[in-house]
């Protein structure tokens, strides 16, 4: 037993040395753009929408100084990110969620998000975890490669040209959507969809759709996110097949499909063989989540973008989309290496069931309570002392889950919410709208779709920390959708696993406390 600690530390001292270090600096600001030909303000990094892609290799470790530069009066003028997929060992204080792991920037002050991706690769994004911020504009995307990536021989191409952003977009500004939301209890519903940051609406600017550019005989790697506030989309490419085999940053075992379900914040890889005559054809990713009736600028197949073969015109596809084959939950299982069924089909230590309700619309419960934010982030009250339940605010919200124990969540159907655990990725042993238990090789990931059938997922308490489980439709979160996990609370504060907490992170509440309520 010593001599393998011995090893997994000498790895670990040696994943440290050959790793480097890539530093992106955010300015997180206000400005114009209009993705769609419609022309708004928004929240921005760098003055982009989508934000700047962030690429790295495995074992890097990210630094991202953040300038917040925000001073519009009709959106939130302070902000965090969330680096949505890492885990975050012993850096619980980076994973971004306001008063889970952090005080939000306030304005005109910098803070540096400073992490190790600790092994993780495949795809990742960042946003805004500040209310409904995000929906404003500040989010992009992350790709850590990995140079001995099991999945290689499948594919030719991999690159920054292959990677693909599906979102929403919205005419209204992001606090006026939610004071909407929650006067009406109508979720509000997307102007546009947009791939790779451009789109269309009905009676819109003829905006160019986005081109991807492939070449005749080569296999392309597409990572396809989907940075959405609400809807899901279904992403195909008319007369191509494609080969399943990553979701949340998890190699898959590979699977042909026509088309793949991708809800908000999941990530996938598809593999694409450019197999077919030279000519342009409509990549296709209709957005699901409201219904032109509700907005009538809103129109799903709208949301387009064109794969053009070298050598194709420079014209829009004529092509048309044949359904297909839409990738099952069933047929997702993480390769040899993943360890697929790790967890076990014995009894959990815990097993928790979440029942999700709407007595008071539009706000939801879970188990009778509406999360609400704490005053003072669940992480800091964690290393402040707090080590039980009723330590804790809000009490009722906050799972407290001991060190290395197998964790069952069962999640009764209702709705179509996307659930995302933070710190981890889970096995889902019941997908929804299925009635048979998979402990065998069940999918993993860390977002997964509570879509009207019971649901049941598990993890193990291996990253002490604070972690959100919320639905990510954005508005839903805001109306308390949301539990958090105060995972192993004593081993945060000491020992091998305790918190690394940098003096900025400390001055983060001191700051945002003093602000004015207009600037918070």
């Amino acid at each position: 037993m010593r001599l393998s600690s011995a090893l997994v530390f000498l790895a670990a001292c040696l994943q440290c040395v050959l790793a480097d270090t890539r530093t992106v600096e955010f300015n997180v600001v206000n400005g114009k753009v209009s993705p769609d030909g419609f022309e708004r303000d928004a929240v921005l990094i760098n003055g982009e929408y989508p934000g700047p892609l962030i690429t790295a290799s495995k074992g890097d470790r990210l630094v991202i100084p953040t300038n917040n530069q925000l001073s519009s009066t009709t959106m939130r003028r302070s902000t965090s990110i969330h680096w949505h997929g890492f885990f975050q060992a012993r850096t619980s204080d980076m994973d971004g969620p306001s008063f889970v792991n952090q005080c939000p920037i306030p304005p005109n002050t910098t803070f540096v998000y400073d992490f190790s991706t600790a092994g993780q690769t495949g795809n990742f994004w960042y946003h805004s975890h500040l209310s409904t911020q995000y929906c404003d504009g500040l989010r992009g995307v992350i790709v850590i490669y990995d140079p001995d990536d099991p999945m290689k021989d499948l594919y030719d191409v991999d690159n920054e040209d292959t990677v693909i952003t599906l979102s929403d977009w919205y005419h209204t500004l992001a606090p006026a959507g939610t004071d909407t939301f929650f006067s009406t209890g109508t979720v509000p519903i997307p102007d546009s969809g947009l791939i790779n940051g451009v789109g269309r609406y009905n009676g819109g600017p003829l905006v160019p759709y986005a081109i991807v550019n492939v070449e005749q005989g080569k296999r392309y790697r597409f990572r396809v996110f989907a940075i959405s506030c609400r809807p899901f989309f279904t992403f195909s490419v008319d007369g191509h097949n494609m080969t399943f085999i990553e979701a949340d940053g998890i190699e898959h075992d590979p699977v042909e499909v026509q088309n793949v379900d991708i809800y908000a914040a999941q990530r996938v890889s598809v593999v694409l063989n450019a197999n077919q005559p030279v000519g342009n054809y409509w990549i296709r990713a209709p957005p699901t989540g409201g219904s032109p009736a509700g907005n009538p600028n809103f129109n799903p197949s709208l949301a387009l973008a064109i794969l053009r073969y070298k050598g194709a015109a420079n014209a829009e596809p004529t092509t048309t989309n044949v359904a297909g084959h839409k990738l099952l939950d069933q047929e997702m299982h993480p390769i040899a290496q993943e360890n697929p069924g790790k967890l076990g089909d014995g009894p959990p230590d815990v097993h928790i069931t979440l029942n999700i309700a709407q007595p008071n619309p539009p706000f939801f419960d879970i188990n009778g309570i509406s999360y609400i934010s704490p005053s003072i982030p669940v992480l800091l009250q964690i290393l402040s002392g707090a080590k039980k339940p009723q330590d804790l605010l809000p009490s009722e919200q906050v799972f407290v889950v001991p060190r290395n124990a197998l964790i069952e969540v069962n999640i009764p159907g209702t709705g179509a919410h996307p659930f995302h655990l933070h710190g981890h990725a889970f096995d889902v042993v019941l997908p929804s709208n299925d009635n048979v238990f998979n402990f065998a090789n069940p999918l993993r990931r860390d977002v997964y779709p509570i879509n009207g059938g019971n649901t049941t997922f598990r993890f193990f308490t291996d990253n002490p920390g604070a972690w959100f489980l919320h639905c990510h439709i954005d508005w839903h979160l805001e109306a308390g959708l949301a539990i958090v996990f105060a995972e192993a609370p004593k081993d945060n504060v000491s020992g091998p696993q305790s918190q690394i907490t940098p003096q900025d992170w400390k001055d983060l509440c001191p700051m945002y406390n003093e602000l004015d309520p207009q600037f918070q």
